[in-house]
This record gives C-alpha cells, sequence and structure tokens, in this order.
C-alpha cells in the first residue's frame, strides 16, 4: 500500500545528540557545584556520570522513562550528600532538561520535512525526551509518541503499534526513520512498518537488519519515499 505517514526518531535522526547530552551533562555538574558542593567534591565530571549509568542500570524496570530515572538520581544523590531541599532535584533536572533541547537540526531536515507534510502525515516515535514543540519544529509533525508516554521503549513493537493508532493508518501505510539498526530499523520492521534508516558515515549493517531505504542525506528524503 501507499505511504500515508513517516515516523521518525529523534536524537541523532534529526540532529547530532553526543554534544547536546555532554553540554547539558556540564551544565549539571556545574549547577550541583553550586548548589550542593558535596557532590562535585566527591565526584568528579566522568565519575558523576558513570554514577548516574549505573543507577539506569541498577533500575531496568524505568529504561523507558529517561526523565524519572535522572530525576530519581538526583534526589537519590541530594538526599545521600545531605543536600535534599525541597524542589531541588525537579529545579536541576528542568535545567538539565533545557539544555538538552538546545539542539541544532541536520542539513535539510526543515526543509525536507516543510516539503513532506502537505503529503503526509508527520509523527515522532523516540526513546528520549527531547521536546519538538519546545525546539519549534512541533507544528511539523500531527502526533508525538515517546517511550514514557507509551509505557515501552523501541525496539518492543508495542510503541511502533500506538503511533499506528495514533495516526489511524495500517503497519504497512507507515515508514520510520531512525539512525539504530536494532531500536529503529529492527524494531520498526517487527511492527509491520516499512524503515528507513538514516547512515550518513555509510556504515555496515549488521546481519538482520534489512532497511527499505538507506538515507544519507535528508535532502534525499522526498525521492526515497516516492520509491517505496
Amino acid at each position: 500500500m501507499a505511504i500515508r505517514c513517516i515516523a521518525f526518531d529523534l536524537d541523532d535522526t534529526l540532529w547530532e545528540c553526543h554534544s547536546v547530552i555532554a553540554r547539558a551533562e556540564q551544565w549539571l555538574y556545574n549547577a550541583l557545584h553550586t548548589h550542593c558542593p558535596a557532590i562535585t567534591q566527591h565526584y568528579s565530571y566522568a565519575a558523576l556520570v558513570a554514577d548516574r549509568n549505573h543507577f539506569t542500570q541498577a533500575h531496568p524496570e524505568l529504561q523507558y522513562d529517561l526523565s524519572t530515572l535522572r530525576r530519581n538520581w538526583l534526589q537519590q544523590l541530594l538526599q545521600t550528600y545531605g543536600c535534599a531541599k525541597e524542589g531541588l532535584a525537579n529545579e536541576l533536572f528542568h535545567g538539565f532538561w533545557l539544555e538538552r533541547n538546545k539542539v541544532t537540526l541536520f542539513p535539510h531536515v526543515q526543509t525536507s520535512l516543510e516539503a513532506l507534510r502537505p503529503h503526509y502525515q508527520l509523527g515522532v516515535i523516540t526513546n528520549g525526551n527531547a521536546d519538538v514543540q519546545h525546539i519549534g519544529i512541533g507544528y511539523l509533525f500531527n502526533f508525538t509518541l515517546n517511550s514514557a508516554q507509551a509505557g515501552v521503549a523501541k525496539p518492543d513493537p508495542s510503541i511502533f503499534r500506538q503511533a499506528l493508532t495514533l495516526a489511524d493508518v495500517a503497519a504497512d501505510e507507515m515508514v520510520y526513520v531512525g539512525d539504530d539498526p536494532e531500536k529503529d530499523i529492527i524494531g520498526a520492521h517487527q511492527a509491520g512498518l516499512r524503515s528507513i534508516w538514516f547512515n550518513p558515515q555509510q556504515t555496515s549493517a549488521d546481519s538482520g537488519v534489512n532497511p527499505d531505504a538507506v538515507l544519507t542525506n535528508f535532502a534525499e528524503l522526498e525521492r526515497l519515499i516516492q520509491l517505496l
């Protein structure tokens, strides 16, 4: 059947994410130094990031909700070092979140989305906590779905099926665009969607990763959609 809806991953698909998160983590470290210097006296920046990663791994039941994980970690950290002022964990998380949403779109992303929007429903399916409304591109999308809302994270097929319900389309009428071979490509296929692998570095795919198309530059996206 013809494509009626195009859904997108966000981090490392519409923008580069690693430096964004690193900058937000540094902001948080500096803020902790101001509000609870005992923490930064004990932890270097790298050690604090490692501590958060350890906390995340220790709570697999919350892997789908990165915001709650980080808030809970901050609350525990502040309590441990005697700095658990009411509301401080939420205040620090919000500051981190604002930094985390300062992104720069990859070339041709916005123009491609604007060109596609009159002809297709556009949506977001993400495991992260970026907010397209806050970033300023929310007007381009008919729906957004993150893993915290869905209660599961990619590659679980359920999150893709929930997106199909939001778009009111059949699985073979939606194509998913993402950078992660397992979470995005295999996950989409398990739910019956078609997929486009955003692969600007043109890396080799592992066995079992069979996207319907490969995208190296968003300027190619409209043409690839028409070929599906």
